[in-house]
């Protein structure tokens, strides 16, 4: 199997084969715990005007506060005790342009740490992976989503995953320094769920289904 790291916007729109976006703060995260909530798919835009042309749970960020008319923000935590079902719609300023950006790809998937080892277990018999670090607007991929590529990449190769070092470079991160137990829009216990590698045994594939990119929770077997 040929695994290769990529980071941001070039990275994702370079990507081949079997294709990983990664955002771990907190796109790819928020969208796990929504899965987890009873959202049966999530489409996934580029801009506010297409999140609010689609029907669904509207939820995302731009600056990494709450869009006006949205449902939902950009908080992983927030979700926990919720009771969802239906679509979900999500804009992100990181993430979900990666995903609309990776045009190459064979087969695209949501990539977090919480989701980690199931994300490789879908792809073990695949020929080529490539896992995008996403950044923020342009800058260089985050020391959290560079973490969930190592993750992803030593269960992959059969190697011994750095758990603690992934976590530690999720905590110690630029983005994870912005979060304050008193904030609405970036709340302290989004960095614990961000943390909690492998909370979920599914992967998040992506699909394009009548025109929009579309997401789904795949358990294994499924």
């Amino acid at each position: 199997m040929d695994v290769r790291i990529v980071t941001g916007t070039e990275g994702a729109a370079s990507a081949t084969g079997d294709v990983v976006v990664i955002d771990v703060v907190r796109a790819f995260t928020t969208a796990a715990y929504a899965f987890a909530a009873g959202i049966e798919e999530i489409v996934l835009v580029a801009t506010v005007e297409e999140a609010r042309s689609v029907s669904g749970f509207r939820m995302g960020e731009v600056g990494g506060r709450l869009v006006p008319g949205f449902d939902h923000g950009n908080s992983p935590s927030q979700l926990v005790g919720r009771r969802l079902s239906g679509r979900a719609v999500q804009r992100t300023s990181s993430g979900t342009q990666g995903v609309v950006l990776a045009t190459s790809a064979r087969t695209l998937w949501l990539g977090s740490l919480v989701v980690a080892s199931a994300t490789a277990r879908a792809l073990a018999a695949s020929a080529e992976v490539t896992l995008v670090a996403m950044g923020g607007r342009g800058e260089p991929a985050e020391e959290e989503d560079m973490a969930a590529a190592l993750y992803i990449a030593a269960v992959l190769r059969g190697e011994r995953p750095p758990l603690e070092q992934a976590v530690a470079m999720v905590r110690a991160s630029r983005a994870a320094a912005r979060h304050a137990s008193d904030s609405p829009d970036f709340p302290r216990a989004d960095i614990d769920c961000c943390c909690a590698v492998d909370a979920f045994d599914f992967a998040m594939k992506v699909e394009k289904i009548d025109g929009h990119l579309v997401a789904r929770a795949l358990f294994a077997g499924s």
